[in-house]
């Protein structure tokens, strides 16, 4: 048995437990406090919320020692005490921890070995290096980097498995692009391209045809420019927007990145500013594969020569970020150690 501890912040946590779960021959049940997702099959222990109010937030990190404790809250109380009645009845073999460096510390103070999932970005601080210093080892979906270089200064073995998204194996044909069409893919998560940027960009370049999947965005209004096209619904029709684009323009999260990676199609990465600099992080490791990629959201007059170098670059810098077999490692590594008892071949 494989334990899966999912955070219910975002969704991307929620997509890597279906998407690697799927190739894996260990049985594996998901421990969180957000919805069972459709496409997991495995089983689902619902945890009570850690966050609900009211909460002591001066208490939370401890210190500093950690990043959610917050004191005499009932639903931290119960959900630890869940998980520990969990593990007591059937004994897994492993823990996946995506993420959550408390739950690193109890499942390992509990004698289960634990499989952390990496994250990019400056994790230097004493909650991050303990939970790494925990883990049997990190996941990361994302390539080595190159040169050698590793993704953090400790000990803790990082398994490299390449980036995977929900798209992988579907059909890219280079000839559904159409010459000239750019989709900018922008998350859910919060922005920091507002609407007048999107229509400065679109201004600047006249030569390029503009689709926008922005959620929050008001450029639909009857007073936007017609030059700018309403934004698509989020959902979907995201796969076939992909396709149709012949470059597109995203942020810098695993999960959307990951996304064009499959749709093998040029593109420009704009980070977004996040805590501990995850996005900057990535954008960096992608600027070293040849791709075009960004610390922040450009000025207008820079779009016409941004569009052209991705389309001169093209999508051949995917193949290595993006392999396509990517939650198939994972699970690969998952089973291995799973029958070792949480040790590395």
């Amino acid at each position: 048995m494989i334990g899966w501890y999912v955070h219910h912040h975002g969704v991307g946590h929620l997509q890597r437990l279906v998407a690697i779960t799927r190739h894996l021959r260990t049985p594996v049940t998901a421990l969180s406090s957000a919805p069972r997702p459709a496409g997991f099959a495995g089983q689902w222990v619902q945890l009570d919320r850690d966050d609900d109010e009211p909460v002591d937030r001066s208490t939370a990190t401890a210190g500093g020692a950690l990043h959610w404790v917050p004191l005499h809250h009932d639903g931290l109380r119960s959900r630890g005490a869940a998980v520990a009645e969990w593990v007591a009845r059937e004994r897994p073999q492993l823990v996946v921890t995506d993420v959550s460096v408390e739950m690193t510390a109890l499942v390992r103070l509990l004698g289960v070995p634990v499989v952390v999932a990496a994250m990019l970005g400056d994790r230097h601080d004493p909650a991050h290096r303990l939970g790494r210093s925990l883990a049997q080892a990190l996941l990361a979906p994302w390539p080595a980097p190159r040169g050698g270089t590793q993704d953090d200064d400790d000990e803790t073995p990082v398994l490299h498995v390449g980036a995977f998204s929900r798209f992988d194996g579907r059909d890219a044909p280079a000839d559904a692009s159409e010459p000239g069409r750019v989709l900018v893919l922008w998350g859910s998560g919060g922005r920091d391209v507002t609407d007048a940027d999107l229509r400065a960009a679109v201004e600047a370049t006249p030569g390029w045809r503009w689709e926008h999947r922005v959620p929050g965005s008001a450029l639909s209004a009857p007073s936007a420019p017609s030059a700018l096209p309403a934004p698509s619904a989020s959902g979907d029709g995201v796969w076939d927007s992909l396709l149709r684009a012949e470059v597109v323009v995203v942020h810098g999260g695993h999960n959307a990145v990951a996304e064009v990676a499959a749709a093998r199609r040029a593109a420009v990465v704009v980070a977004q500013q996040r805590p501990f600099g995850e996005q900057v992080r990535r954008a960096q490791l992608l600027r070293g594969e040849g791709l075009v990629a960004l610390d922040a959201w450009p000025q207008a007059h820079e779009w016409p020569a941004l569009l052209e170098r991705a389309r001169e670059v093209g999508a051949g810098p995917w193949r290595r970020w993006a392999p396509g077999d990517g939650a198939q490692r994972a699970a690969a590594h998952l089973d291995a150690m799973a029958a070792t008892g949480g040790r590395l071949a």
